[in-house]
């Protein structure tokens, strides 16, 4: 199998205190970590391929600092994981074009799996934008994921019912927190992650347009 991991790195809004006086947020300072249900996504790839084989590889949008979070999921046991640097003010059509045209430089894959949402905007939008983009199947909100030799199943929260679904290969799937409980690297397997590569690539295979963002942020 080989399977693609997709994250973020966000800020940790445990840590978020508000300014007295603007009422906005200080994100200054604030710790960053890969965003929880990532290491949810992250912890089913792992699972299929202790199961099947395979490569397991982690792609994200993001910052250079972002390489620092990545290699707590190679500890955890991704193989490689490739950084994306994305233009100013990219938003979510703008990521989740750069992140098909990653998947399409990478080439061959089984699954793509992916957190239901990040922590910080809770949005689970780029799971079904990216699975429109190449194209495939989605299941979203995965609580459980098996493997067959031709076909995923999986069972599907839709909060007051739970629906079984399959789909063939490749498919994209988005995780719930439920679906598991991420594991803690070993000192052997920190150890051993300084050796595998974090690939940093710029925008690949994306059309001028698609990098322009769709949402624009204005301060008021």
């Amino acid at each position: 199998m080989n399977i693609i991991v997709y994250v973020k790195q966000v800020v940790d809004v445990a840590e978020i205190k508000v300014d007295a006086s603007t009422k906005k947020p200080i994100l200054i300072g604030i710790p960053q970590k890969i965003s929880d249900m990532d290491k949810n996504a992250l912890e089913e790839a792992i699972k299929i391929k202790e199961k099947h084989g395979g490569k397991i590889t982690i792609l994200t949008v993001g910052a250079p600092d972002a390489k620092e979070r990545m290699k707590e999921l190679l500890a955890m046991g991704a193989d490689e994981g490739i950084l994306v640097h994305p233009p100013e003010h990219a938003d979510y059509h703008v990521n989740a074009h750069l992140l098909a045209g990653a998947i399409k430089k990478i080439g061959a894959y089984d699954i793509i799996l992916g957190g239901e949402a990040p922590i910080d905007m809770f949005s689970a939008q780029i799971g079904p934008r990216l699975a429109g983009l190449l194209n495939i199947p989605q299941i979203t909100y995965a609580q459980t994921i098996t493997v067959e030799p031709h076909k995923v199943l999986s069972e599907r929260n839709l909060g007051e019912k739970t629906v079984s679904m399959e789909s063939p290969f490749p498919v994209l799937l988005t995780v719930t927190k439920e679906s598991n409980t991420p594991r803690l690297p070993s000192l052997m397997a920190i150890l051993a992650s300084s050796s595998k590569p974090i690939h940093e690539w710029p925008a690949t295979g994306v059309a001028q347009e698609a990098l322009v963002p769709k949402v624009k942020t204005m301060d008021i």
